[in-house]
C-alpha cells in the first residue's frame, strides 16, 4: 500500500539514486531537510523527559514547524540503557502521536525513530513518512514495512550492536569504509525488497558502536559516504562525541553542534536530525548561500 504524496520510484544505479523524495517533496541540491526530534520517553538523554506527554510533544512539534522544521523524528524508546519498554508500550508513545500531528500538519514529513518492525508497521499506518531504523536492520522485516507502505528508509551502521547496547572498546581497521560497505550492503538489500530508491536514507549514526575518534573521523570523511550517491542523514546533536571533544555537558553543546552540521552539509549530508530546529536551520541556510 502506497499513500498519497509519495513519489514515484525513481531509477537507481549502483552508486544510488543522489534525491530524496519524501512526501512529494524533493531534498536535492542546496535544498537541506532539517529534522526535529520529538522524544516521547521519559529518560531521553537530552530534555529527560520534556516531551514523554502528548500535548507537550504536540506543543514541540508546532515550535519546530513554525522554525522550519522538515521532517519530524519521533521515537518511544530511549536509544541508550534504561527501562525495558516493550513493542505494545512503544506504540502506545508513538502511534497516537503521529495520528494527531498527520492532522494537523499535513505537510510535514513525519518520520518514526524504531527498529521493529510491528512498531513501524503501526507508525505507518497512522500516518508516518519514513522509518528511521537507527539499529542497522536488527528486524530484517523493517525494511518489507517500508516497501509496503512506500515509506522512505533510513540504513544505519551499529557496528553490529545489539539495540539500547553501547560501545566497548570498539575497534575498525578503517571505520568510514565498515560503515561505507556496511549502509551501502542494507540500502542495496532494502531496494532488493521493494523500497523505493528515492527513499532510501543512510546514516553513519555517529557513537553507535563507535568511540569519539570515530565519530570525528566519520565527520571528516562523510564525503566518503556522500560520494555512494545515497542521500546521507547526520545525527550529530548535542551526542558525546561533541561533548567529549569540547569538554562539554549536554546543554553546552550547542555551538559543537552546529560546527558539525556545517561540516556535515559541506560534505554532502542531506538530512539534519537535531534538537534546536531553529538554530539548524539558519545555520543550514547559512550554508546553502556561501554555495
Amino acid at each position: 500500500m502506497v499513500r498519497d504524496g509519495s513519489a514515484v520510484p525513481a531509477e537507481t544505479g549502483p552508486q544510488g539514486p543522489g534525491v530524496l523524495r519524501l512526501r512529494g517533496q524533493e531534498f536535492a541540491g542546496r535544498r537541506y531537510a532539517v529534522m526535529g526530534v520529538i522524544n516521547r520517553t521519559p529518560d531521553s538523554f537530552y530534555d529527560r523527559g520534556a516531551t514523554y506527554a502528548l500535548e507537550a510533544a504536540l506543543a514541540s512539534a508546532d515550535h519546530a514547524v513554525a522554525a522550519g522544521v522538515d521532517i519530524i523524528d519521533v521515537g518511544g524508546v530511549k536509544a541508550g540503557y534504561g527501562a525495558h519498554v516493550d513493542e505494545a508500550e512503544e506504540i502506545r508513545r508513538t502511534v497516537p502521536f503521529v495520528r494527531e500531528l498527520r492532522t494537523r500538519h499535513p505537510g510535514v514529513v513525519i518520520s518514526v525513530d524504531t527498529w521493529r518492525a510491528e512498531v513501524g508497521r503501526a507508525c505507518a499506518e497512522a500516518g508516518a513518512d519514513m522509518i528511521n531504523d537507527t539499529w542497522a536492520g536488527a528486524d530484517s522485516d523493517l525494511a518489507r514495512v517500508a516497501a509496503e507502505f512506500g515509506t522512505g528508509l533510513v540504513c544505519s551502521h551499529s557496528g553490529g550492536l545489539a539495540p539500547r547496547t553501547d560501545p566497548h572498546r570498539v575497534r575498525y581497521d578503517d571505520v568510514v569504509a565498515d560503515v561505507v560497505s556496511g549502509v551501502r550492503a542494507l540500502a542495496e538489500r532494502a531496494v532488493s525488497v521493494g523500497v523505493r530508491p528515492d527513499g532510501v536514507m543512510i546514516d553513519p549514526t555517529h557513537d553507535f558502536g563507535k568511540n569519539t575518534y570515530h565519530s570525528l573521523e566519520l565527520t571528516r570523511r562523510l564525503g566518503e559516504l556522500s560520494a555512494t550517491g545515497w542521500p546521507v542523514l547526520v545525527a550529530v546533536s548535542n551526542k558525546d562525541f561533541v561533548g567529549e571533544t569540547l569538554r562539554a555537558g549536554v546543554a553546552e553543546r550547542g555551538d559543537g553542534t552546529l560546527a558539525a552540521l556545517a561540516v556535515s552539509a559541506r560534505e554532502g549530508a542531506r538530512v539534519f536530525r537535531v534538537h534546536d530546529v531553529a538554530a539548524a536551520r539558519a545555520a543550514l541556510d547559512a550554508v546553502a548561500a556561501v554555495g
